[in-house]
């Protein structure tokens, strides 16, 4: 910017003078001014050509450059998910599904938690079975001690496998454990019934047999009746020694279904007794091995026995919430009511597999001229199947047919789960039950 600099000089200095008293180095412009011609100046203004700059300021000199050090690990290039809180396991009212939970001895009880317990594999649902857990009748006191007989369920079989064959490597054969988890779980899966059983191995100091079997395998037994093994085994007295909702749910579908397909194979009134070897005897009326001698003959007659206040427990609020059935209370008879309406509400019932077997057996009962199926259409067919005089015959038949398959196959998967040694060593001693059994 231009700067006006007014000066009063005397009068001795010419212009030029005073010139470059003011701006010695500077370009300046002056002129004198007078207030009238006539008369001396008095004073000279200077206009100075300079730009005039702000004063500089102190400053602080900036912050030395700090370099951004970028993490050189893999996680800035592939970031970890963000942490997502599994959702709540499905849970049940505590009464739910109380009938399952049937007592032991706490010795017995002890016995089995601390086996189930030893394994470092995860099992989201476990029971024991069988004469070690609830007495049978024909079991001498010379005998040995049973065999201790369980069920795993799991999630994932090829992951619980790898690590029980790190933890228990003598619970398979040296060939399984050569071609690892995967070949196992592969021939449990698509064999037999879906279970790997492992026999004659020791925990915790006792000898047992666990079969392990997927937790969807499981259900869609229980639900549906696909092969009757474990459903089957599950329809008698067990001791669930780790609980899961889902199994507990289904497991009371399949309870119910056994009653149901007891009361389609007895008459109108029949004792307590036969309803429980009705039930009982349902898993066994397929199985090769009461034919053979490999198993008692007297078993299941021993089982029901043995364990009548096990089975009562197990089925009563069940048999008694079943409409059309008559138990009074505190008497051993029971009635049901065999009306062919009764009954083929009875036969809708049933689970997936044996009704569409007995759909199938008697399909030229159906109605050729509508084949839309309506309801009324539905009731009337099975209304049909329940006059037919061989309908229990023919649901037997049925329920042994879908359990021989599975049952052979299995049998036959125990040479290759157990080895050569551990499965002639537990056929010797099937047969040794059969001889006793049939000697006394």
């Amino acid at each position: 910017m231009h700067r006006l600099i007014t000066w009063h000089p005397p009068s001795l200095f010419p212009c030029s003078r005073a010139a470059c008293v003011a701006q010695s180095s500077k370009t300046a412009v002056c002129r004198r001014t007078n207030g009238n011609t006539g008369r001396r100046a008095d004073r000279i203004v200077c206009y100075s050509t300079e730009t005039e700059l702000p004063e500089p300021r102190p400053t602080t000199p900036p912050p030395p450059f700090a370099p951004v050090h970028r993490p050189t690990t893999s996680a800035f290039i592939h970031p970890r998910p963000r942490r997502v809180s599994p959702p709540p396991h499905p849970s049940l009212p505590p009464s739910f599904g109380r009938n399952q939970f049937l007592s032991v001895p706490d010795e017995t009880k002890l016995k089995l938690n601390s086996v189930v317990a030893s394994f470092n594999a995860p099992i989201r649902y476990a029971f024991a079975y069988g004469s070690g857990v609830f007495p049978q009748t024909g079991n001498d006191v010379d005998q040995p001690k049973p065999m201790l007989d369980f069920i795993f369920a799991v999630s994932y079989p090829a992951h619980w496998h790898s690590i029980n064959m790190t933890q228990n490597p003598s619970h398979y054969p040296f060939y399984a454990r050569a071609l690892g988890s995967s070949f196992v779980s592969h021939v449990q899966r698509q064999y037999g019934a879906g279970v790997w059983y492992c026999t004659y191995v020791c925990v915790q100091g006792e000898l047992i047999k666990y079969g392990v079997i997927s937790m969807d395998t499981l259900c869609q037994d229980l639900l549906e009746w696909d092969t009757l093994y474990v459903s089957g085994r599950m329809h008698k007295p067990i001791r669930i020694v780790k609980d899961d909702a889902r199994v507990r749910l289904t497991q009371q579908v399949n309870l119910v279904s056994a009653v149901r397909a007891s009361l389609l194979m007895l008459p109108e009134e029949f004792t307590e007794e036969e309803l429980w070897a009705s039930i009982a005897g349902l898993s066994y009326s397929g199985d090769p091995r009461m034919s053979l001698p490999g198993e008692n003959p007297n078993k299941i007659r021993n089982i029901v026995s043995a364990q009548h206040e096990q089975f009562h427990e197990l089925y009563e609020r069940l048999v008694r919430g079943i409409p059309g059935v008559h138990w009074r209370e505190g008497s051993g008879r029971i009635k049901q009511d065999c009306s062919p309406k009764y009954r083929a509400s009875l036969l809708r019932k049933l689970p997936q597999i044996p009704r569409d077997r007995m759909r199938h057996r008697y399909d030229h009962l159906a109605n050729p001229t509508q084949p839309d199926e309506s309801d009324n259409d539905e009731n009337g067919f099975w209304m049909k199947v329940a006059e037919e005089m061989n309908m229990k015959n023919g649901l037997a038949s049925e329920l042994s047919t879908i359990i021989r398959r599975p049952a052979v196959t299995q049998s036959l998967k125990g040479l290759i789960s157990a080895g050569p040694m551990k499965s002639t060593r537990y056929a010797l001693s099937k047969v040794g039950k059969w001889w006793s059994s049939g000697s006394s």
